[in-house]
């Protein structure tokens, strides 16, 4: 025995008995076994169980594997938060692929561009938004088989199109598929796309260790008890829904699935279903509590609620509160499968005067259970800043709910993860009690209604305008919104554009939440090399 061998390592090895691979495809198997008559997913009328979630899941997976997806493959989904949605955060990888679910509001270039880069195979698309799927291919070099998935609770007219019917394509399926474990938990379950900051969007991927232990870290940070009831408030796009597909499933739990996210059907599920916890961006408290007397009922729980946007403003989180929710501010990005830090509220918090709980409530807080490593450091030398509030730095990640890396584009993971850090670009200070608040965004990322808009890729669109000479894009804080584009703009001299004109352009260019909200005609002051003081522009907006 070598005199530095660990004694406790020798003839001790993995096997198949003490090692199995962390995927949260198991909790859903554990779910429909122990519990398989339990109310799995609520969709209009439908009520579906644990067992049948279970084997159409299975049915999913093998009806892919009968179709040709091998392990590896990618499979697109344009769907909205639909138990088909569900269904494919399961059936997906149980063959041993890896899941792409599309942003629904993103225009056909950009969904062209995803479905070459992760060279998807077969594509499920809601009848909704087959004409947009129908556009992107026209654009795209990939030929994938087509799905369409028929909700019925989506009333638009049928797109004919050459494509196969969701219903039948599992009913092909076996629902006793022997699905596949993944051969290490390093492999991958998911690809989602960043907005495109700088350039074309990034593909994030991310493994079943992660999935599994986020989706757990989900379930302990938010204190949800087995059978939790979950409204689907938001989007199952947005980084696999932050995990809670999964995490659900854990806690054996409900879904309450909401295809259009307005007032009336929040409050009927809010006072039909029992819900207990939902998620969204300041625009779904907005909606919420600016709904009609008649829509709205006196809750008989307390329901929790979870944002990641920009900060409520203090009116809208006393109004959440007199409603009976309690509202927790949570932060995160793709690259950390959504919230990865939480403000975790302290109980003598809630003595304090309002104002100062609305500032506490703004700092986007600790990290969660399962994230090893939460910091703001100095970008250049990695040391951490001085824990007084003041001090700026960029905030930092490490740990096993940190993404594998960037799909294809090793020169942007290399950046992204030196020094053995994941630089979120995210600028910040951290207070005493090591709580971290971010201040900026490096790359001037925009937050609306939870969507990341690039000022940059708004600036564009309106350079490419004949009449503008100079463009500035930054956040203008918004009640409804969070936040919204305002544009600063000087005209060619002699040019006569006004702000509907300039909207219009940005309309026929942009999808429709990146077109900015205010338009500003003036001067746009520079430094002595030329370039623009955008710190000076969202002082300007601050007092608009």
């Amino acid at each position: 025995m070598h005199p530095n061998a660990n004694p406790y390592d020798i003839d001790l090895d993995r096997n198949p008995a003490n090692h199995q691979p962390l995927t949260p495809l198991t909790f859903l198997d554990r779910s429909a076994n122990v519990f398989p008559d339990h109310i799995a997913i609520v969709h209009g009328d439908l009520r579906r169980t644990y067992a049948d979630f279970y084997a159409r899941s299975r049915q999913l997976g093998s009806a892919l594997a009968q179709s040709g997806i091998v392990r590896g493959d990618t499979v697109s989904v344009l769907l909205s938060n639909t138990p088909a949605m569900l269904e494919c955060h399961y059936g997906v990888p149980m063959c041993g692929a890896v899941l792409h679910s599309i942003n629904t509001r993103l225009d056909a270039a950009v969904i062209a561009f995803q479905l070459d880069h992760a060279d998807a195979k077969l594509v499920i698309v809601d009848r909704e938004f087959m004409p947009l799927m129908q556009q992107a291919l026209t654009i795209a070099t990939v030929n994938p088989t087509i799905i369409q998935y028929d909700d019925p609770e989506f009333s638009g007219s049928r797109v004919e199109v050459k494509a196969d019917d969701y219903e039948a394509f599992i009913a092909a399926g076996d629902p006793d598929f022997a699905w596949l474990m993944p051969t290490d938990e390093w492999d991958a379950i998911s690809i989602n796309y960043t907005s495109g900051t700088t350039g074309d969007p990034k593909g994030v991927v991310s493994h079943h260790r992660g999935a599994y232990l986020l989706a757990q870290g989900n379930a302990l940070t938010a204190s949800m008890p087995k059978h939790a009831v979950y409204l689907w408030t938001l989007p199952m796009f947005h980084c696999n829904g932050w995990c809670f597909p999964w995490t659900m499933s854990a806690i054996v739990g409900t879904h309450v699935c909401l295809r259009d996210v307005r007032p009336e059907p929040i409050w009927s599920a809010l006072a039909n279903e029992g819900v207990t916890h939902l998620c969204g961006a300041p625009i779904v408290m907005s909606l919420i509590i600016s709904a009609p007397e008649g829509v709205k009922h006196r809750l008989d729980q307390p329901v929790q609620f979870f944002t990641a946007a920009a900060p409520p403003p203090e009116t809208v989180l006393a109004d959440m509160k007199t409603a009976g929710f309690d509202v927790t501010h949570l932060y995160g990005l793709t690259e950390t499968y959504g919230p990865s830090v939480v403000n975790d509220w302290h109980h003598n918090w809630s003595k304090l005067p309002n104002a100062k709980q609305a500032a506490l409530k703004a700092r986007q807080g600790v990290r969660y259970l399962p994230l090893e490593g939460l910091d703001v450091l100095d970008p250049k030398t990695l040391q951490p800043v001085p824990r007084d509030g003041k001090t700026i730095g960029e905030v930092m990640f490490r740990g096993n709910v940190v993404m594998k890396g960037y799909f294809r584009n090793p020169s942007a993971t290399q950046k992204a993860f030196s020094g053995g850090w994941f630089h979120s670009g995210d600028l910040g200070v951290i207070h005493p009690d090591g709580y971290i608040q971010l201040k900026d965004r490096s790359k001037d990322i925009i937050i609306s209604g939870g969507e990341n808009i690039s000022s940059i890729e708004v600036e564009e669109a309106l350079y490419s305008h004949p009449d503008v000479d100079v463009v500035a894009v930054v956040a203008m804080p918004h009640e409804k919104w969070g936040e919204t584009p305002c544009a600063f703009v000087e005209l060619v001299p002699g040019k006569t554009a006004d702000s509907d004109a300039l909207r219009a352009w940005c309309s026929e260019r942009l999808a429709r939440y990146k077109v900015p909200g205010k338009f500003i005609f003036k001067s746009i002051p520079r430094t002595s090399t030329g370039k623009i003081k955008k710190f000076e522009l969202r002082e300007k907006v601050l007092n608009l």
